[in-house]
């Protein structure tokens, strides 16, 4: 992560265009915090990936969220595309107009957490495999130089997340999404919280996949073990399996086995984060408090 920090904050002073790919499905979680300072004003377009497993109306609130504030563009991407070079280089272009032709070619840095679809989308830019591409974590390595055109050339970094989530909920959302590696989390707990928010704005997506008409009586712990039964995750004596409930859960949201769904709002993420950074300011606070009650007097010198 400090590699890939550092790389980027030498190589943004050369750029024109920053490009953020973010998870469509949790757009403000999958923003990185490190980028938007590192970025320093530089027009940035934001690209939703996977826009296919996500909710159109949301994803048209996240869109009109960002293309309205200054110096930022969005659009929504998925495999369906037709032209994505295209869409992206003319994005781009709207972005800087003063740059282009071979005396002063477009550079454009691409970023994004890991599996948000970034070496996806440069592999259909370039017509082939100019990318490893995989449903993990942290698959590309090293940053790496990508011509789109004479004059339009396209920098890719890995994918980093940063190095504390301060806003709870972004931290199971991108749980829930891949971006986080297996080993990092609990995917009970994270399927637990998945279910709490579908339950509330989902209800029709549960009922339809695991054929469970009375959803809104569920708590989430009651509708993982009922997921469970129904779907044979069940151990000795008859009780569900919970992990494997809830690996069965995690992977049909991944997979769009849920349908389209979005889990978080401009406006949700906005209370979010408020109280998150209001979390961490208390924090600090009492950090400082008891470094300062920790702290061994100090004694005057001997006269």
């Amino acid at each position: 992560m400090h590699l890939t920090r550092k790389a980027i904050g030498e190589r943004i002073k050369e750029i024109d265009v920053v490009i953020e790919m973010l998870d469509a499905r949790l757009p403000g979680s999958s923003a990185n915090p490190m980028l938007a300072e590192l970025i320093k004003g530089k027009p940035a377009l934001k690209i939703l990936s996977k826009q296919d497993l996500a909710d159109p109306d949301r994803t048209a609130l996240w869109l009109g969220h960002y293309n309205a504030l200054p110096g930022v563009s969005a659009m929504g991407l998925d495999t369906s595309m037709s032209q994505p070079a295209k869409a992206l280089i003319d994005a781009c272009r709207k972005l800087a107009p003063l740059r282009g032709g071979m005396v002063k070619p477009m550079r454009v840095l691409i970023c994004g957490i890991p599996n948000v679809g970034k070496s996806t989308l440069i592999n259909t830019l370039k017509g082939k495999r100019a990318a490893k591409t995989g449903d993990e974590a942290g698959v590309t390595k090293q940053e790496a130089r990508i011509a789109l055109d004479d004059d339009f050339y396209l920098y890719d970094t890995p994918g980093v997340l940063w190095p504390r989530i301060i806003v709870e909920q972004s931290g199971y959302n991108l749980a829930a999404s891949g971006a986080i590696g297996v080993n990092a989390f609990d995917e009970e707990v994270v399927a637990l919280e998945l279910l709490h928010y579908l339950i509330h704005h989902y209800p029709q997506a549960l009922r339809e996949r695991y054929k469970i008409n009375d959803v809104a009586s569920h708590t989430d712990e009651t509708l993982l073990e009922a997921i469970g039964r129904l779907r044979g995750a069940m151990q000795s004596g008859g009780r569900v399996n919970t992990t494997k409930a809830a690996h069965i859960v995690i992977h049909d949201f991944r997979s769009g086995a849920l349908g389209r769904v979005t889990i978080e709002t401009p406006v949700q993420f906005a209370a979010w984060l408020a109280e998150g950074k209001q979390a961490d300011a208390e924090r600090a606070l009492r950090k400082e408090a008891t470094e300062k009650t920790q702290k061994p007097p100090r004694h005057k010198p001997h006269t």
